[in-house]
């Protein structure tokens, strides 16, 4: 469903990577890496996508912005149809989407200096030059808590925190609408993954960002989410808004995610749901519900029977594909 306040929309998106053998390099098969994901996400708000490594989190939100191409599907950016794009409407789309990634020090150029940086992007695309652009560096370097000081610097002069501070206020350059955060914390210590989260949340108020935030730790999705989308094996098995995913999940996986966060309160006792086998080949997925082969809820249905995302309980936006939760 999307509505005017619609920022993005993905519809059945598809990214397979082909496996080719022999001299010849012949097709013998295909990574489905995204397998028909869908979501909407409005303006202003941050949908989380969490999933273990591998199941397509980080495909899906390159495949959106056209850095990796997709195999089939559509990607609706503001009313404009991504996928249908030139290549030059893309150099101004791309004003408006960017992305943080992962690793915040292979992610920047050891070569450039801090100011270079954040810089380059402002001077490609011609939005100012000159003094003009050292100034708009140096109001970005301080948006994101960073000193004046640091404009002539090196990464390397900087702690994993600040580089990441450096990469977001890289993609802040340009003013976009729409940040992809590929898992912008997971490279972090506990303490500075929280310093950053308060940094993307204050960014998103003060400048009406509209955040993919991509992760695998759904204790630091909890924090920043409105929805949350979880993912399994280049699917969406389940979808929700986030306090309703916290408080009653729908999905065996989704269950055994949240199983697994710590809890502070050691008096509160919590079932730990230990998934046993190892995630399944993308190239070769199970028949049936991909889960399957790792859930104990499993029945004979689910071996033969793809489940769908269905609304779950009374709320009609809480959705997922399990045929054990009806």
């Amino acid at each position: 469903m999307t509505d005017n306040n619609t920022l993005l929309t993905v519809k059945n998106l598809k990214t397979h990577f082909p496996v080719k053998k022999g001299v010849l390099a012949k097709k013998t098969g295909c990574v489905k890496a995204v397998d028909g994901v869908s979501f909407s996400i409005k303006t202003g708000q941050t949908l989380g996508l969490v999933g273990e490594s591998g199941c397509g989190k980080t495909t899906v939100g390159r495949s959106l912005l056209r850095l990796v191409n997709a195999t089939d599907g559509e990607v609706i950016f503001n009313g404009e149809d991504i996928f249908n794009a030139s290549q030059r409407r893309m150099r101004k789309l791309r004003r408006e989407m960017q992305i943080v990634f992962q690793d915040p020090f292979g992610s920047l150029n050891p070569r450039m200096t801090v100011g270079n940086i954040i810089g380059e992007a402002i001077g490609v695309h011609r939005l100012a030059r000159g003094r003009k652009k050292r100034q708009r560096v140096i109001e970005l370097l301080e948006k994101v808590g960073l000193l004046p000081g640091h404009y002539n610097r090196y990464p390397h002069e900087f702690s994993g925190g600040q580089r990441q501070r450096i990469c977001i206020a890289r993609a802040l350059g340009l003013n976009p609408k729409l940040l992809v955060c590929d898992e912008p914390v997971s490279a972090l210590d506990v303490s500075i993954q929280s310093q950053i989260i308060n940094l993307l949340q204050d960014l998103q108020e003060e400048m009406g960002l509209t955040y993919l935030f991509i992760a695998h730790d759904l204790a630091v999705v909890e924090h920043i989410s409105d929805y949350v989308a979880v993912m399994y094996l280049g699917k969406i098995v389940e979808y929700a808004r986030a306090i309703d995913l916290y408080n009653t999940p729908r999905h065996p996986y989704t269950m055994a995610l949240l199983s697994a966060i710590p809890q502070p309160d050691t008096k509160r006792k919590s079932q730990r749901i230990i998934l046993h086998g190892e995630v399944p080949s993308p190239s070769n997925p199970p028949t049936g519900c991909a889960f399957r082969t790792r859930c104990t809820m499993q029945t004979r249905r689910c071996a033969y029977d793809t489940p769908t995302l269905e609304p779950k309980g009374d709320q009609t936006d809480h959705v997922a594909a399990c045929w054990v939760t009806e």
